[in-house]
């Protein structure tokens, strides 16, 4: 294990978000073994990262869906960092323990057409905007309903070595020939634009943020809250740590595509763990889920079951007719969390009042998808779950 720096030691203070993104040298919205460092830490030195909010700040507060159309999505997942940590060798593990958020006053939860669980469904923009109280967030368009704040960076990780990037690359392909969804390398708006933009070495190569791998990344778990602690092989010298895409709450799936979207400020320390990355196939987290202390839920109940000619969408690039026939899949956790997702949303519709885009929106904010069993075929089964204690005002908690 790394000595320590000592803890009067400043804290390293990482990205610029006041100004634009192709201006901070500590920014960028590709993964590369190529991307220099923003900065150096020591091990147990704490480190602050100011970072943007998953759109780059394209929504501001109050702007209305209209404004979705001129989304550009080339710029959407621009992390900060990364930073080096001294004496962090490939082979190690890299620690990297979040101490605390400072979420921004404001933030967004939207509907992208195309990019959501449901997408096949819910095929029109839809925007919430939120107010970000000490432990609440509350919006004009969910009267009533206050969600509570459970902060965690949606995206940390290191920078991928040269293998780990032509690995990635290879699969992705490989996956995006077959018919999968796959976001492939693109120079629009890539940063840094002089790695990965038009003409520049890397621009095929620039890794999108979208989903996460082995090194980290976009792995949206409620899991990495203050007090927690991400363990990540270190592939580089110096590890290049990362985060982003901050969450003031998110519903466990992220069902329709954000969470209650911030900016913050995200503070870490970091240890290196000698020689223990050898061990270890891709992250982990070593930390806790808040005790629930008996808090009322409402879960509805999801199995592998469709109609007769359905083909659900995560098996459109299958296109196996037999699939397309059957009313009931074997073993499909995937439908079942559909199913069980569709439940809830028809549940908040009726019973709530809510609008299905809200309704969905709320689930994606606050809801919990579980997997209950998954031995018992062909019907696996997923819940559902949301809080009952976030409905305030008119009717309460039934």
């Amino acid at each position: 294990m790394e000595k320590s720096a000592s803890p009067a030691s400043a804290p390293v203070i990482v990205g610029r978000p006041d100004i634009p993104a192709d201006q901070d040298m500590a920014c960028f919205n590709r993964l590369h073994y190529a991307i220099p460092f923003a900065a150096t830490a020591d091990p147990g030195q704490a480190i602050v990262f100011q970072t943007r909010d998953c759109i780059d700040g394209q929504m501001t507060f109050g702007a209305p869906v209209e404004q979705m159309a001129g989304l550009n999505l080339g710029r959407v997942h621009p992390m900060t960092g990364p930073v080096e940590i001294r004496g962090a060798e490939p082979g190690d593990a890299i620690a990297i323990t979040i101490d605390a958020i400072e979420p921004a006053p404001h933030g967004v939860t939207m509907i992208a057409p195309g990019f959501s669980f449901l997408r096949d469904l819910f095929v029109a923009p839809a925007v919430v905007h939120w107010r970000l109280e000490k432990d609440f967030a509350v919006s004009d368009s969910l009267p009533g309903i206050r969600v509570p704040i459970r902060p965690f960076p949606g995206s940390m990780g290191v920078l991928p070595d040269a293998a780990l990037v032509a690995d990635a690359l290879s699969r992705e392909a490989e996956l995006r020939d077959a018919g999968g969804i796959v976001m492939l390398p693109d120079p629009d708006n890539a940063l840094p634009h002089a790695l990965f933009g038009a003409g520049s070495r890397f621009e095929s190569e620039g890794l999108r943020t979208i989903p996460p791998r082995e090194f980290g990344g976009n792995m949206d778990t409620s899991l990495l809250a203050p007090g927690s602690t991400l363990v990540v092989p270190v592939s580089v010298p110096g590890a290049g740590v990362w985060c982003g895409d901050v969450h003031f709450a998110q519903g466990d799936g992220e069902v329709c595509g954000s969470a209650i979207e911030i900016a913050a400020r995200v503070h870490i320390r970091c240890e290196v763990r000698k020689g223990e990355g050898r061990g270890l196939a891709g992250p982990v987290v070593e930390g806790f889920r808040p005790a629930a202390a008996r808090r009322p839920v409402y879960a509805t109940m999801g199995f592998p079951t469709k109609q007769a000619g359905e083909l659900p969408p995560h098996l459109d690039y299958v296109n196996d007719p037999r699939l397309r026939k059957l009313r009931n899949l074997s073993e499909d956790v995937t439908l079942a969390a559909r199913n069980a997702l569709l439940n809830l949303i028809d549940w908040l519709c009726g019973q709530r009042g809510l609008s299905r885009d809200h309704a969905y929106i709320l689930c994606s904010a606050a809801a919990d998808l579980r997997i209950a069993q998954v031995v018992d075929s062909p019907n696996v089964m997923v819940t559902a779950e949301i809080p009952l204690d976030i409905f305030h005002g008119a009717g309460g908690a039934k």
